[in-house]
């Protein structure tokens, strides 16, 4: 997996380097050149809705030892970060995050709860705005939106079956069944697991059934979430001179998360975010060079952000190292 995603990094890297080139790269990074600092303040915005993962987050984790508002920021910025710069598939972040969570005290559990629950509230969340994005392209359609729109439409009517698949899947205890299935295949050498597995599709349960807290995360935090990633698609276009309305934005980024979704395997998305870009935006009536220079924002950010993100990470595991190891040293 490792390798696979080394080279699909690089097939990525190679085909943001060809659209480039196939565009116009004087008009790309003149574009850049004159949006200049306005591009770090669009950089620096994507704060705000790491800020409301962050609250819809930790909205979900229940207990005494419930991490601060501070600390499931940092959180946030660490899974971001892993996810979308290393070859994990989209789910390094996660176990991370949950070596994180446990470091601070909550219950494994209740992490691996609280994060099965977010990924699955987020799907969910990402497919309505989908629709919505689909919905907007059809409203103000001619013939190559229309083309792009319908082939959207297909892909949602294929994929929502798995997804809502996905998002109910935990009223069947999968965790205790799948660990039961080993244990018995392995006469009982993982009969420990049987009982943690439990809990864990416990905690699942226990998380959906806080009604109000579930529609708070769909139709308020994740809702915020997305308007304020799209604030900076907004804040980009704006200095790269092309504004659009924050509605527009919302339908590029809506879309481009899509695409970036299914193409996971692919670290950061590169060439499929850059492609993807061309293809939404020209929809949208916006010029290739505008559309590679937002491409451009998006990596901006993403150097910006989630670079020191990694370092962060880094720091923190050297850290418990450390803290580990004199732990061991005195109880010698």
């Amino acid at each position: 997996m490792k390798h696979l995603g080394r080279a699909a990094a690089l097939a990525g890297l190679l085909v943001s380097l060809w659209l480039v080139w196939l565009d116009n790269p004087a008009a790309v990074l003149g574009a850049l050149r004159a949006a200049g600092a306005g591009l770090l303040l669009a950089a620096f915005a994507h704060v705000l809705p790491m800020l409301a993962n962050a609250c819809d987050w930790r909205s979900l984790i229940r207990g005494g030892n419930r991490p601060g508002v501070f600390a499931m920021l940092h959180l946030v910025w660490v899974r971001e970060s892993v996810n979308s710069m290393l070859p994990v598939a989209r789910i390094g972040g996660e176990v991370v995050s949950f070596r994180m969570l446990k470091r601070w005290g909550v219950r494994p559990s209740t992490a691996v709860g609280s994060i099965i629950v977010d990924m699955q509230l987020t799907v969910i969340s990402q497919l309505l705005f989908t629709m919505v994005g689909i919905g907007f392209l059809f409203a103000h359609a001619h013939s190559g939106t229309l083309r792009l729109a319908s082939q959207l439409a297909w892909g949602v009517v294929v994929l929502t079956p798995l997804l809502v698949l996905f998002a109910l899947v935990q009223h069947a205890s999968p965790f205790e069944r799948i660990t039961r299935a080993l244990n018995h295949m392995t006469s009982g050498k993982l009969a420990a697991l049987v009982g943690q597995s439990a809990q864990v599709d416990q905690a699942i349960k226990e998380i959906w059934r806080r009604r109000a807290v579930v529609l708070r995360y769909l139709f308020f935090w994740q809702p915020l979430q997305c308007f304020l990633t799209a604030l900076e698609i907004w804040l980009a276009l704006y200095f790269l001179g092309a504004p659009v309305s924050l509605t527009e934005a919302v339908v590029i980024e809506s879309l481009i998360q899509a695409v970036s979704s299914a193409a996971f395997f692919v670290p950061g998305g590169l060439g499929v975010q850059e492609g993807g870009f061309i293809v939404i935006g020209g929809a949208l009536g916006l010029d290739p060079s505008i559309c590679l220079a937002l491409a451009g924002a998006r990596r901006i950010r993403d150097l910006l952000i989630f670079v020191p993100g990694l370092f962060a990470w880094q720091f923190a595991e050297s850290s418990n190292r450390a803290s580990g190891q004199s732990e061991r040293a005195e109880s010698r």
